[in-house]
């Protein structure tokens, strides 16, 4: 009778220390598994989100950015916050670091980058096409007339010389410089001295002969 119990006995301790042993192993475990460090970096932010931390306001967090803090802060339970990043034109490395209160365990030292953000394209400007007007022109005024004026004789033109006449002039009047009458009217002149010549040479006789 005394190996059987013997046997129970064993058996219940045994059970006994793997109950003990689970318990253990979970209680320990579950600190760990509790804490949920959670984040993320894109082209131009930062998100932080942590949970499930000791309550006790010790535990801090920092952030960096190519080296130059963005953030240090404590906090206790969790944190959350989103920051804005520098632009910038080529990769940045961002950095998180979480010290927590209750072990080194917990404890995060994580680096990522945040790449260059692609900026759109700008639009080609469109081309502004003239639109015809739709008022009447303005009537030119008449000293805008598109009408040259008349060309007027220069005052300083020399005048025209008559062409010579194609006509041949008379041989008489070329001659004598008169007309062909001439002869005549001559002749009676000298008709009409000789009677008054003869008619005062007969009235001195006549006065002569009276006295």
């Amino acid at each position: 009778m005394n190996a059987p119990h013997r046997r129970r006995r064993r058996t219940l301790t045994l059970a006994a220390t793997g109950v003990v042993a689970m318990v253990g192993a979970g209680v320990f475990a579950s600190p760990a598994s509790a804490h949920t460090p959670d984040w993320s970096v894109d082209c131009s932010t930062v998100t932080v989100d942590l949970k499930s931390y000791s309550s006790d306001p010790t535990n801090t967090v920092t952030l960096q950015a190519d080296g130059k803090d963005l953030l240090s802060e404590k906090f206790g339970g969790g944190f959350h916050k989103k920051l804005d990043l520098a632009k910038h034109d080529k990769p940045l490395e961002v950095r998180l670091i979480v010290k927590a209160n209750d072990g080194d365990q917990h404890n995060v030292d994580d680096t990522k980058t945040s790449p260059v953000c692609d900026e759109p394209e700008p639009e080609p400007t469109p081309t502004p096409t003239e639109t015809p007007s739709e008022t009447p022109s303005e009537t030119p005024s008449p000293s805008e007339s598109s009408t040259p004026p008349a060309d007027t004789p220069s005052s300083s033109a020399p005048a025209e010389e008559p062409a010579p006449s194609t006509s041949e002039p008379s041989s008489d009047l070329a001659e004598t410089g008169s007309s062909n009458s001439t002869p005549i009217i001559a002749g009676i002149a000298a008709a009409v001295v000789a009677a008054g010549g003869g008619l005062l040479m007969l009235a001195r006789k006549r006065r002569s002969a009276q006295q």
